[in-house]
């Protein structure tokens, strides 16, 4: 196995960037590989179950994944995850621009090459 081929594990920002938007008291995020060729290793990880665990201190609900594979990308919609929403919530956040940031820190496994930092990884 190739130094490049080696599979580290290492933050969802490493391998993909993201968007997200709200409507109530739901929150949309969007999840795009930096390179196509990560598109199948995220699907595989970044499951709803997944997600919504990942989520589960904000108390998220029912978690929708939209595959977009001309983008590639893929849109993970998220229910009761505003507490309430922008104008039902004390939370700082009350649109969820930062809970795009909160999936991109999940952890996922991808050969060396794809991560933007590699020497930064935790190897496996």
């Amino acid at each position: 196995m190739s130094t490049s081929d080696r599979i580290i594990r290492v933050p969802l920002h490493e391998v993909a960037h993201g968007r997200t938007g709200d409507k109530g008291n739901r929150v949309n995020i969007s999840v795009i590989p930096y390179r196509d060729e990560a598109w199948p290793l995220l699907l595989e990880q970044l499951t709803p179950e997944r997600v919504k665990a990942w989520f589960a201190a904000k108390g998220a609900g029912t978690v929708m994944r939209y595959e977009l594979a001309n983008l590639p990308a893929m849109n993970f919609v998220i229910d009761d995850v505003l507490q309430g929403g922008v104008n039902g919530a004390l939370n700082l956040d009350g649109h969820g621009k930062s809970l795009a940031f909160h999936l991109l820190s999940i952890p996922v496994d991808v050969p060396e090459r794809l991560a933007l930092h590699p020497e930064k990884a935790r190897p496996r």
